[in-house]
């Protein structure tokens, strides 16, 4: 087809734009994940490009139409691409509009159905782009809380898998099927109390911060820290897990962010989504003031990768600031018979279970001054308390490291799960553990240790309720306590920090009294110990605990003060 000088312009230009969007694209797995200074102008870099061609077929379709031979799958994939850009640099920025802006991208490209001719194609390149689309899309979704359409998204894609073996044959057929049945079984086990409306259907709630639900915080005279830094690690075996997100791990992420603000014009699907500016760049200010501190998301890392992004993190750490480490994974016990050195001897967390270069591939068979690889001990964080340090460890050997020494003078503080739960929550590590679920909604977890599965909205709020009163009066108890350690109180400005520690308090005033959970195995922990007279035993606490059991009408599996006091 014969093209006059302007169409060949237009064509060039759109065919130069691609092919440097595409090279530009690649380059993005060759970047480090940690760190600032050597992503962000790549970034910017990358945005420019995708700008200028989004808008650039925007303008010219009619030519790329006629004589490009523009396909609508290739608009598609250009906005898929976008928006896993924005899926990324929410990654790297934890700032979580910039997911509104991939569900926007995502939205578009299902709502013009961009990919529904992938089926008809001779080879099966496009149909497996179309069922990578779908899994994208369902994990901004899940992260946005649009469970709804997650379950719309999960029917089409068992369609689409259904449709992919049937017409291809392909050789990783088990594979998508594994996909589908990992996404399935993460959804149902994301909500293990189940809140409904008065016609029984399900309610979708979100628990990211929020000005409602920021505790309160009394007023004193310290120099507060603020959390800027943060890894977020998981490893255990038995829990479900999708897109290298166990469930833990999707849990703390949304607790350690702030709820993203709508944009109501990325619902306006009559109008093609455009890029905007590079998000970040062009404000200086923005990184620096970001809402939500930077996070980094490692899926069961090597010792050598953790420590990598532990190095970055404590780098990058500004003056008053401070890093949050949360490790959920397996223990792995120490050899305790010789030095009982609290650094390495009682053991730690495992945080890979690969086997490099190691004969003794039977656990069972592994000699005793062996340890594991990829154990993250006490001992090891020890060079990164220089700075101000705040560690969660949710595990089955989490009192390794209970006796966590102060070694540099920095504020350092940890935050301890329970090493065993009743026998009859042994399945519960599945669907993921009840330390990270009392950090995350302190009632779905008051919920869950009471066998509570369905709950009538009202009631759920009326909790919630006490909660806050709870939250409120805990706050005031923990700020007037005149023998806690000082490194609680430096932390204690933090909103995020501040709600853990909080959260901490009536996880742990909860188990304490229920009946079920007997002996300090059942009950979390904390490194410097919290005061138990002034804060733990508070009867004013304890009552507001009981309000919430009274309220579930639940108080029978409780004890009363005197019980355990």
């Amino acid at each position: 087809m014969e093209m006059d000088d302007q169409e060949r312009k237009v064509v060039n230009e759109f065919c130069h734009l691609l092919e440097k969007s595409k090279q530009l694209f690649n380059g993005l797995r060759d970047l480090p994940q940690y760190g600032h200074k050597q992503w962000q102008s790549y970034f910017g870099r990358t945005f420019d490009v995708y700008t200028k061609l989004w808008k650039f077929q925007q303008q010219n379709r009619q030519t790329l139409d006629t004589k490009y031979g523009l396909k609508r799958w290739q608009i598609g994939e250009i906005a898929s691409k976008i928006g896993q850009l924005y899926y990324h640099y929410y990654l790297r920025t934890s700032e979580t509009n910039y997911l509104n802006e991939a569900f926007s991208f995502y939205s578009a490209i299902r709502m013009r159905a961009y990919y529904s001719k992938a089926n008809k194609e001779e080879r099966p390149d496009l149909m497996v782009k179309k069922l990578r689309y779908y899994a994208r899309f369902i994990v901004v979704c899940l992260l946005l809380k649009k469970m709804k359409l997650v379950r719309d998204l999960v029917r089409e894609l068992a369609k689409q898998i259904e449709d992919y073996t049937q017409i291809y044959e392909p050789e990783d057929q088990l594979e998508w099927s594994l996909v589908l049945g990992e996404i399935k079984a993460f959804i149902e086990a994301d909500v293990p109390v189940n809140v409904v409306d008065v016609d029984s259907s399900p309610i979708v709630l979100s628990h990211r911060l929020t000005p409602l639900n920021t505790p309160p915080m009394e007023q004193g005279s310290s120099v507060y820290l603020t959390l800027q830094e943060i890894l977020i690690v998981g490893n255990c075996y038995e829990q479900v897990k999708f897109s290298e997100l166990t469930l833990d791990m999707f849990r703390m992420l949304q607790t350690l962010e702030r709820e993203p603000q709508e944009d109501l014009s990325n619902q306006l699907y009559d109008q093609s989504p455009a890029p905007g500016n590079k998000p970040g760049f062009e404000n200086g200010d923005k990184i620096n003031k970001r809402d939500n501190p930077h996070k980094y998301l490692l899926y069961k890392p090597t010792f050598s990768q953790l420590y990598t992004f532990l190095a970055s993190g404590f780098k990058e750490l500004p003056p008053g600031g401070t890093m949050l480490v949360y490790v959920s994974a397996d223990g792995s016990l120490g050899n305790m018979k010789e030095t009982e050195d609290v650094a390495f001897d009682f053991g730690g967390v495992v945080t890979n279970n690969k086997r490099e270069g190691d004969a003794f591939n039977n656990r069972t068979k592994r000699p005793a001054h062996i340890k594991e690889m990829h154990c993250l001990h006490p001992g090891d964080v020890y060079p990164f308390t220089r700075k101000p340090l705040f560690l969660i460890i949710d595990s089955d050997n989490s009192t390794a490291f209970q006796n966590f020494p102060n070694l540099f003078g920095q504020p350092m503080a940890c935050l301890l799960s329970p090493e065993n739960v009743p026998a009859t929550m042994q399945d519960q590590h599945q669907k993921g553990n009840l330390f990270t679920m009392f950090l995350h909604s302190p009632l779905m977890g008051f919920c869950y240790v009471c066998s509570i599965v369905d709950i009538p909205i009202a009631l759920w709020d009326k909790c919630q309720g006490h909660i806050e009163k709870f939250m409120a009066e805990a706050s005031k108890v923990f700020s007037r306590s005149r023998s806690l350690d000082h490194a609680f109180m430096q932390f204690y400005g933090d909103d995020f920090l501040r709600l853990l520690m909080l959260r901490f308090i009536f996880c742990w005033i909860t188990l304490r009294l229920h009946r079920g959970f007997k002996g300090p195995s059942y009950y979390p922990t904390t490194q410097p110990p919290l005061p138990e007279d002034e804060i733990l035993h508070q009867a004013s606490l304890h009552r507001l605990v009981m309000d919430v059991a009274s309220t579930l009408e639940v108080r029978g599996l409780f004890g009363d003060l005197t019980e355990v006091d």
